[in-house]
């Protein structure tokens, strides 16, 4: 297989169509090789499992890397400075995953792609962002996207908000005498301290309600569908959607409601059997989300993670919870063992 350079494999993500599998396959194949080639911490673990660029032959050959090492390692296709580290929020005492960014210019891009793929244009969206953990800490890949979204966006309101639940309801209760379509994106603690403080009936064509995850040590942790069902029942909506992304990524998946995700263009999902991680579960069996993420050029676009999934007929998949770390084997030992 003939190694391409990065800027033309960015040429062909720019132009890769979601709904085109063959062309999805053979930049992923090239991808991969150019990963092999150029990612001194992908190499090593391809090595370590004996896997040669040759023997990779599908999409299904492809092994993915564990995100632990996210943790500890500068993982790295080819060498350039950072213009950006984005950090994971974690838990206290615990480790951070890095995830060193060369271009930001290039990670809003695919944000921006992602997004208007499923929504249109975020310039017609009134953006407000209820984000007020992430804001208080430095390299969340959230706020970037956030942002970015709220400067794109044409209507005076869009903007942060942090802890000021009352100026929101306000901000939301104008933008529905403008009617005007509004994007809420918010941390989940935070959008069930809004609903619990400021019940607001909200219209279903005109709002698009997000949730991105997030509750961890700001009280009981709930299932999607829980939270879901106090936002719906809160402004009174049928539908709550969702974003699934994370520090390790640069593309994201996005639910337009029942906790169903399709992921961005150049984004693909695989479920891997929890006993074996480098056997696939079929569809409709729960295990854990593997993804290739074609944007991720300049890191590994190959990542096993450590979340629960389980794969649609149509194409969709519902994120199920985490699985411990007892559960990934083959990865762990890997890691613990092997990575010196």
């Amino acid at each position: 297989m003939k190694n391409k350079n990065r800027t033309e494999l960015i040429k062909k993500l720019e132009k890769l169509q979601a709904n085109d599998p063959n062309d999805f396959e053979a930049l992923a194949l090239e991808v991969f090789a150019y990963q092999k080639e150029n990612n001194p911490v992908y190499r090593k673990f391809l090595d370590l499992l004996g896997k040669q660029t040759k023997s990779v032959q599908t999409l299904q050959d492809i092994p993915f890397l564990p995100i632990e090492l996210f943790k500890s390692q500068t993982i790295k296709t080819g060498k350039w400075k950072e213009e950006a580290v984005f950090t994971s929020s974690g838990t206290t005492g615990s480790t951070p995953s890095r995830h060193f960014i060369r271009s930001l210019d290039f990670y809003l891009k695919q944000t921006k792609r992602c997004f208007e793929y499923f929504y249109g244009p975020i310039e017609d969206l009134a953006v407000l962002a209820l984000l007020p953990s992430y804001l208080e800490r430095p390299g969340s890949s959230l706020v970037y996207m956030a942002r970015h979204f709220i400067g794109l966006s044409r209507q005076e309101e869009s903007g942060f908000y942090l802890y000021d639940y009352a100026g929101l309801r306000q901000t939301l209760q104008d933008l529905q005498k403008k009617q005007t379509r509004v994007l809420l994106l918010g941390v989940t603690f935070a959008l069930l301290e809004f609903a619990e403080r400021q019940t607001l009936p909200l219209q279903e064509e005109q709002f698009i309600l997000m949730e991105t995850g997030g509750m961890k040590g700001r009280g009981p942790e709930f299932t999607r569908s829980e939270v879901h069902d106090k936002l719906q029942k809160a402004f009174g909506l049928r539908q709550i959607h969702s974003e699934y992304g994370m520090t390790e990524l640069l593309s994201q998946a996005y639910s337009q409601g029942q906790g169903l995700f399709r992921p961005g263009p150049g984004m693909r999902i695989r479920i891997r059997d929890l006993r074996d991680p480098f056997a696939e579960r079929q569809t409709g069996h729960s295990g854990g989300i593997d993804i290739i993420d074609l944007a991720n050029i300049d890191s590994c676009s190959f990542i096993a993670t450590q979340d629960i999934g389980r794969m649609q007929t149509d194409g969709t998949f519902e994120v199920l919870g985490r699985s411990d770390n007892s559960e990934m084997r083959g990865c762990n030992l890997l890691v613990e063992n092997q990575w010196t």
